[in-house]
């Protein structure tokens, strides 16, 4: 993480559709694609980066794209990068998560904040003074927005990625997945026993066969440039593709070491414009798991 650039959320808002904007990531780890979407009455605010200054950041592209209107704020999933600038939000917007969500962050939050913070002094410096915030609502299952002639439908999808991933669909055409799907990012398998066992790789390909059944028109992913309904493919298949080999090479006998390095020789092939392939062996790891149950 030495050499990598700060994980500031940075450059203006672009509209991809009619009131639906994005501040893109620019392929800078740890800071994600953030949604604006603008209705006639509110608008909201989809994740929030990572500390105070990031959120900040966000808060104020938020306003001067929203003008006077009234703000919500969600996030996709409750990982530092997505939501722990929520606090700048306290008070300023209304913050919507899901009720898996707000558990999550209660159980892992502060462990999340330590480990992240270790990843350099770059990320602890954008990590300084936050605090871990409740939402002002919390939903099961499903929760519209009505933002003024523009409805965002937030979704409660996991466990996948996460226990709790949230999925934005504006309009029934935008998709805002976070990370359950990254443009050319091998998929981030958060699998760390005993501290971190909650990513369900069948139900996130299950989650990702409903996804592409929505038909979404644009695709915003966590990570990476705004896309198509291809992406979600793309990410099923690799996903599919663990499941099977881990499962093939668990019942011929194989360790999870061996299983993970063979997998990891032949992704890091077929998928040779991915980056970060050091989540494969996760991946492998989490499937191979899965395996024996």
């Amino acid at each position: 993480m030495s050499d990598a650039p700060p994980p500031v959320v940075g450059g203006e808002p672009v509209q991809i559709r009619d009131g639906v904007h994005v501040i893109p990531d620019g392929r800078v780890e740890l800071v994600p694609n953030v949604g604006i979407v603008v209705g006639d009455d509110a608008a909201l605010v989809i994740d929030s980066g990572m500390g105070p200054r990031n959120g900040a950041r966000v808060l104020e592209a938020a306003r001067e794209l929203a003008g006077g209107r009234s703000l919500y704020l969600t996030v996709t999933h409750f990982h530092p990068e997505h939501g722990f600038g929520a606090q700048v939000f306290k008070g300023a917007a209304t913050i919507v998560y899901n009720r898996g969500q707000r558990d999550e962050l209660h159980r892992k939050g502060a462990a999340y904040l330590g480990m992240f913070k270790g990843l350099g002094p770059a990320v602890a410096a954008e990590l300084e003074g936050v605090e871990l915030v409740d939402p002002d609502i919390v939903y099961d299952g499903e929760l519209e927005l009505d933002l003024g002639g523009r409805t965002a439908t937030l979704r409660a999808v996991g466990p996948a990625h996460t226990g709790s991933d949230q999925i934005v669909v504006v309009d029934d055409r935008v998709l805002f997945g976070g990370d359950l799907f990254e443009t050319r990012i091998f998929p981030i398998t958060p699998y760390f026993p005993p501290h971190d066992v909650d990513v369900d790789g069948d139900r996130w390909i299950g989650v990702l066969d409903r996804l592409i059944g929505l038909a979404p028109e644009v695709v915003i992913p966590g990570h990476g440039e705004v896309t198509d309904v291809s992406l979600i493919q793309d990410v099923r298949d690799y996903l599919a593709y663990v499941r099977a080999e881990a499962a093939r090479l668990r019942a011929a006998g194989a360790s999870a070491d061996e299983t993970a390095s063979a997998i990891d020789r032949v992704a890091r092939v077929r998928w040779s414009t991915w980056e970060r392939p050091e989540w494969i062996g996760h991946t492998a790891r989490a499937f191979y798991e899965a395996a024996a149950r």
